[in-house]
């Protein structure tokens, strides 16, 4: 009788599992496939919603800011043909988009330090879908209702807009934790460089969606927007797994050179590969403290740095296309269209700078001087003629030096971040640091969003922005200029120990 429960204890503690599409450590299964997907369109979409309302932003200033012909006697009632005079100018209808951005970037920025904590804590697919399904009717709300039964209030902007940022917020920690469930450091550089194109990509697809549909009118392209979003949330609740242990993949050591692992390519000749799995003593995930995470080594310096760089790219994001029509006269679609062209600059960055990364085996050595390169070429950007094709190169080159880094800080650095040896293996901290290192850069955003408007309007000039964008970028790399120091250290040490290496080999030779 001891003897079988002793056999059984043994046999818990080492069991020989078959399982048909198991994460390898060298390869990637249908579950990786389908992690990158659903979590890449789910937070395109998300910001698809965003880019939808700054490419609106001139028809709604209009909207919001019609003015009767003065050489004329007014119409009368005034309330029917002036209800949807909110402002005096056109200028001030700006102002109080700038605000509505900042609003929003304020409530997004408290939203992610709470949704980091969450997503630690509860279901990441529950938080994700949750978010999007109410992003959707608050969009549906703030674009649609309004212009359809005629509310136009600036309580009722504001208030869907705070709203709408809490919502968002869900998303980035949602999907950066579950991506870092699937994904090891290996190759992280690279695939999370490909990866953070989905913020660029849905910026791409949501300025499409305005230009196809803007012409119907600015409630439109909300309408769509949101509809698309319920149905992403739909599909994301079904088929998305959040972690490997969900599918009964617990951390665990599989003898890779025992027996094969199943990948996408196997599974058209191999319905089912058996896996040597060696369970261990199981243990309690451990959600970290919001400080002790702030503690974290590197956590405070990228977050400071970001809250400046992602200043500078969302002010691109926000204000691009208003600043295309609004210094060169374009056409609204013209420029939003165009525009997309600093998100494409973006991708490229974001995957480039992730390569090198993983060659180099460090992350700030790359990012500082992309950051440096970006201050030179902002002067020029300032101070460029009405030339589509020209504004159109530097855009993508700007996007590179500036959407690159930042997409490689808010996803692979801060998935190395939330993953680093100094924490335990119980503890789960990946959400809470990507909520901190995100929202302090929104934070930053948010400040940004107050301050634009405001030095075009005193100067009136968009040079004196770019001025702005100047500055910003030199105290990002001021931020994080210990660790480059410390890296390009490492970087040295290392040469010149391969150096004394190959010198002493050939010295051995002779």
């Amino acid at each position: 009788m001891s003897a079988n429960i002793n056999s059984s204890q043994e046999t818990a503690n080492n069991v020989d599992v078959r399982l048909p599409q198991r994460p390898s450590k060298h390869r990637y299964t249908l579950y990786h496939l389908s992690t990158f997907i659903l979590t890449f369109v789910s937070y395109a979409m998300l910001h698809a919603a965003r880019k939808v309302f700054s490419n609106v932003k001139s028809t709604m200033a209009e909207e919001w800011s019609a003015v009767a012909n003065e050489t004329l006697n007014p119409i009368k009632p005034d309330q029917i043909w002036n209800q949807t005079r909110l402002f005096r100018s056109p200028g001030d209808a700006t102002i109080f988009l700038g605000v509505l951005d900042a609003v929003f970037m304020f409530s997004y920025s408290f939203g992610l330090f709470v949704s980091g904590i969450m997503g630690d804590r509860f279901d990441l697919r529950i938080v994700l879908c949750l978010g999007m399904v109410i992003t959707a009717v608050v969009i549906f709300l703030f674009g649609v209702v309004s212009e359809w039964l005629h509310i136009y209030s600036v309580a009722w902007y504001v208030c869907f807009w705070i709203l709408n940022g809490l919502a968002q917020s869900t998303g980035w920690p949602c999907v950066v934790a579950i991506m870092g469930n699937w994904f090891g450091k290996e190759g992280r550089g690279f695939i999370f460089g490909v990866w953070s194109a989905c913020a660029s990509i849905g910026n791409i697809f949501g300025a499409a969606l305005a230009a196809a549909f803007l012409s119907y009118g600015y409630e439109y392209p909300f309408l769509v927007c949101a509809v698309l979003l319920i149905c992403c949330a739909a599909i994301c609740f079904f088929a998305i797994i959040p972690s490997p242990e969900d599918v009964g993949a617990k951390e665990v050591e599989i003898s890779v050179e025992e027996t094969p692992t199943t990948t996408v390519d196997d599974q058209e000749t191999s319905e089912e590969t058996e896996l040597v799995v060696t369970t261990q003593e199981p243990t309690t995930n451990r959600p970290i403290t919001f400080f002790r995470a702030w503690l974290l080594p590197g956590v405070a310096m990228y977050s400071l740095c970001y809250a400046c760089l992602k200043l500078v790219n969302y002010s691109f994001f926000f204000w691009l296309p208003f600043y295309l029509h609004s210094k060169f006269s374009w056409q609204e679609s013209d420029a939003d269209l165009l525009s997309t062209l600093y998100d494409v600059g973006g991708i490229i960055g974001g995957i480039v700078g992730g390569l090198l990364s993983d060659f180099v085996g460090l992350r700030s050595i790359v990012v500082v001087p992309a950051l440096l390169i970006a201050i030179p070429i902002l002067f020029i950007f300032s101070n460029l003629a009405n030339n589509k094709a020209i504004n159109g190169v530097v855009m993508t080159v700007t996007g590179v030096f500036i959407g690159g880094p930042a997409n490689m800080i808010s996803a692979a650095i801060t998935a190395d971040l939330g993953r680093q040896e100094v924490l335990a293996a119980s503890d789960q901290a990946l959400s809470t640091v990507t909520g901190i290192v995100d929202g302090t850069g929104s934070f930053g955003a948010a400040i940004g969003q107050v301050l634009i408007p405001i030095i075009e309007k005193h100067w009136h000039d968009w040079r004196f922005v770019f001025y702005f964008f100047v500055l910003m970028m030199f105290i990002t790399c001021c931020c994080i200029l210990p660790l480059f120091v410390r890296e390009c250290k490492i970087v040295i040490n290392k040469i010149k120990s391969r150096y004394s290496a190959n010198r002493q080999r050939a010295y051995d030779t002779l």
